[in-house]
């Protein structure tokens, strides 16, 4: 654990440097690709210490083609595989996840997030336009694993040997919705529009016209509400009334059954995503269900931290909750720094902060990250960009410290990979120039404050047409057509590559993050951000240090020399990465000169 600040401060500046290095030490997975950990407790590492690699099970690796169709019978409408479908279970499982546990720990990656692996909906959709729950977002079971990944088992072998190498495990989960089984008896289409609270109150059947019903429900008090049919008449399909687990999952009056959300105003919270059923997460039972179900899986597997999907679609009393109940939970397992961030899919950070401030969240994906970095690699948007992002940080919770620990992310499942971007952007782009851009993309958030997060197969170079299924290829050889032709960045290798030049610059990358702890823990000062492409000079920095690091980005396609400032304090300097000078060029005042499209790590101990 971090010592008080204070204690820190009363130690003489020998001291100081010594611990910081025995710090750095501590967080260190250390060995080679292979060994296991060298640390006293991997657990001890804070969120920020981490280099978090999201995967989602079904495309990674398939360790045992036994479960490929989950152990059920029938064909593809049914069981849900089809690896030539990009829509489809692929065969990818738990036991693949961990037969790769060298390969991540080569890249640098020192905890993995999996999408989620609960058990699933295995195809759902209507005639002609099904798709299968490769991606666990359709849960039918919260307490066991979908049996196209695996059992209990696999999930046990695959937590233990990632702890046994110093690397976390993150769960991915879900507590605003489940599959859809609901259906509403008004719309058998399945199309129903929403309806909102004040044209269909919970006290009214059917619209304010209709008879009372809930009687005694003031408008707070959920546990007085007996009936479900306030906007439309849910009912249970035939032969899916015990489907869901637990079983009090099967009860309607749980849901809010007001049809799809138009993912604006209320209905972002009350409406059905995309047709999943939607929790009523106002209900004391829905909390406390939600609490035990998730609290379990922490209980089972001593799992590290969860990423929350869809947390802006949920009220906050619920988060108010939840959050607590689930840090609670880890800390009485012995897990001190279980890292909750969830996902609010904004770029605008006073949407995102308030998820902080309101909402109880320790973090949430940085989105507005992403889009910044994305215009300033792909659409030549200058550097100030990210800066007025990080000009934002006073407005989460905690400010700037808070802010390191976000997850940053360059893209994902849902939207696209960096790759993607990029082409899009500049079809006409060289393979070259397409590689450098994306390494400095990866730059930029391996060094800059957050947590980065790597997106599977970016390492690969996977580029990909983004959407629903074109940023979820297969790592290894793939059978859908589309997957097949995608641009590779850095050129076509194996799968699982470890040569391949984004493997090799990401690793590279990650090592130093671990060897300098002011790259990880260090509060960040924007030192200068130009207003076209160009420089942008970053300075990382712990109070209990002396000196600085610095990192300083061009993204431009021409070589510039520049004076950057620093503390004037800091006249010696030694190079991490590129060429640095060996001293100030003036007290306060450092001139670097950075390659087209690279960057330098420049460290400084202070005076000497």
């Amino acid at each position: 654990m971090t010592p008080a600040r204070g204690s820190i401060r009363r130690t003489s500046p020998a001291v100081q440097a010594a611990a910081a290095v025995l710090a750095a030490l501590t967080v260190l997975t250390g060995g080679a690709p292979g060994h296991a950990q060298t640390t006293p407790d991997y657990r001890a590492r804070l969120p920020q210490d981490e280099v978090i690699y999201f995967l989602m099970p079904d495309r990674f690796d398939n360790g045992d083609p036994a479960n490929d169709t989950g152990g059920l019978p029938g064909g593809r409408l049914d069981h849900g595989f089809d690896p030539t479908d990009e829509g489809f279970y692929h065969g990818g499982d738990l036991a693949g996840v961990e037969r790769r546990l060298d390969y991540l720990q080569g890249l640098g990656a020192t905890a993995i997030w999996m999408a989620p692996i609960f058990r699933n909906k295995p195809v759902q959709g209507e005639p002609g336009r099904e798709f299968a729950g490769a991606h666990g977002y359709w849960i039918t079971d919260f307490t066991r694993v979908d049996p196209h990944f695996g059992d209990e088992a696999a999930m046990h072998a695959l937590v233990d040997a990632a702890h046994a190498r110093g690397m976390k495990v993150y769960m991915d989960i879900v507590a605003n919705h489940t599959a859809d089984v609901i259906r509403y008896r008004e719309c058998p289409a399945n199309d129903c529009a929403y309806r909102s609270r004040a044209d269909y109150p919970f006290t009214r059947r059917g619209g304010i016209t209709g008879a009372a019903i809930n009687e005694g429900f003031d408008g707070s008090n959920f546990d007085r509400l007996t009936r479900s049919d306030y906007a439309y008449t849910p009912y249970v399909p035939e032969g899916e009334a015990a489907v869901k687990v637990p079983a009090w999952l099967n009860d309607p009056a749980y849901y809010h059954n007001r049809g799809d959300t138009t993912f604006r105003g209320e209905s972002s919270t009350d409406g059905d995503f995309a047709g999943l059923d939607d929790l009523l997460t106002e209900h004391p039972r829905v909390v406390s269900g939600m609490i035990e179900i998730f609290g379990d899986w922490i209980d089972r597997y001593g799992i590290d931290g969860f990423r929350i999907d869809t947390a802006k679609h949920v009220n906050s009393a619920f988060w108010q909750a939840f959050v607590p109940a689930m840090l609670e939970r880890a800390r009485a397992r012995g897990i001190p720094n279980f890292h909750i961030f969830g996902e609010v899919y904004d770029v605008d950070p006073a949407v995102t902060a308030r998820f902080t401030r309101v909402d109880g969240y320790p973090a949430v994906l940085d989105f507005p990250f992403q889009f910044a970095v994305t215009d300033i690699v792909a659409r030549d948007v200058p550097p100030t960009a990210l800066a007025k992002v990080f000009d934002a940080d006073a407005l989460y919770e905690g400010g700037a410290t808070g802010a390191l620990g976000l997850p940053t992310f360059l893209g994902n499942h849902d939207m696209g990979r960096i790759g993607g971007f990029i082409l899009a952007a500049r079809p006409d782009i060289s393979d070259a120039e397409l590689l450098q851009r994306q390494t400095l993309a990866h730059a930029l958030m391996m060094f800059s404050r957050g947590v980065p997060t790597l997106y599977y197969g970016d390492e690969q170079g996977f580029t990909g047409s983004g959407g629903y299924g074109g940023a979820r290829q297969d790592m290894a050889d793939t059978r859908v057509a589309s997957y097949r032709d995608n641009r590779i960045v850095g050129g076509a290798r194996p799968p699982f590559a470890t040569d391949a030049p984004l493997y090799r610059a990401i690793s590279e990358m990650a090592r130093l993050r671990q060897a300098d702890v002011r790259l990880r823990r260090g509060l960040q000062t924007v030192r200068f951000a130009a207003e076209a492409p160009g420089i942008l000079a970053l300075s990382r920095r712990i109070d209990a240090m002396p000196g600085e690091t610095l990192i300083i980005y061009n993204t431009s396609a021409a070589s510039i020399t520049a004076n950057i400032e620093i503390d004037a304090a800091s006249t010696r300097w030694s190079t991490a990465r590129g060429e640095c000078p060996a001293a100030a060029s003036a007290p306060g005042s450092l001139r670097v000169t950075v390659p087209a499209f690279d960057y330098l790590i420049c460290s400084s101990e202070g005076a000497r």
